[in-house]
């Protein structure tokens, strides 16, 4: 993990350096914020791969802040907070959080998180200037009108870009990569988040409707389909 840069956003002391130590054992350079509008400067300032985000500051709600967070950065977000309703937990996914901890949490659960979002490239503007090359497996797949470069996390239906979080492309490009096969939850969130995942279905199902919501929205029709409530398949056009 060394080379990576985090963000810590959490106003309790206690919870923060909890958050620092993990990340700063894994090999992570940590800066904090505790507040939203500090927040947003600190990211500015610092670039961040991964942050960390309480959903209930002093200064502002956490799902404001993540939205103005997704203005400029693709930084991997984790929302982490002590609301427990699953309208929350939506709400924080939806604004673009990739990821989601309920405190209490386990410091190896934030690890195995933090892990395997750091394993994946991330979009933006540093691989498009640096001219690297999807690693192995991320390659550019192409299924009918869709494109997918997972590597640089760009995704085309024709002329039009999809804007999705960079979790969401992880999740496009596994259902692509076997178009018109069922993949079941688990096996999913395996192939997504490389064996180090949380099981969540819930996370699982929060990240496919981002997909199949932005797909939708572009193309006029669905591109991803649940079979039989228990997996999800991508259903290409027939003509």
């Amino acid at each position: 993990m060394s080379g990576h840069r985090a963000l810590v956003v959490e106003d309790d002391p206690d919870i923060r350096h909890l958050l620092v130590t993990v990340l700063e054992d894994i090999g992570i350079a940590v800066v904090t914020a505790g507040t939203g509008a500090e927040a947003v400067a600190v990211a500015r300032a610092n670039a961040p791969d991964l942050i960390t985000l309480d959903l209930t500051l002093p200064d502002a709600d956490g799902t404001d802040v993540c939205r103005e967070l997704r203005g400029f950065t693709d930084a991997y977000i984790v929302m982490i907070t002590g609301r427990d309703s699953e309208i929350d937990r939506l709400v924080g996914l939806e604004v673009g959080a990739d990821e989601y901890l309920a405190k209490p949490f386990s410091p190896r659960e934030l690890r195995a998180r933090a892990v395997a979002l750091l394993r994946r490239p991330r979009a933006g503007a540093d691989q498009q200037q640096s001219g690297s090359v999807a690693p192995q497996g991320q390659e550019v797949l192409q299924v009918g009108d869709l494109r997918i470069d997972a590597g640089a996390g760009h995704v085309r239906l024709g002329d039009d870009v999809v804007l999705l979080t960079p979790t969401e492309v992880q999740v496009l490009r596994v259902l692509a990569s076997r178009p018109g096969t069922p993949w079941p939850r688990t096996e999913l969130a395996e192939a997504v988040w490389d064996g180090d995942f949380v099981e969540s279905g819930f996370l699982v199902d929060v990240q496919v409707a981002g997909v199949r919501r932005k797909l939708r929205a572009v193309a006029g029709r669905e591109w991803v389909r649940a079979v039989d409530g228990v997996a999800y398949q991508l259903t290409p056009p027939t003509s």
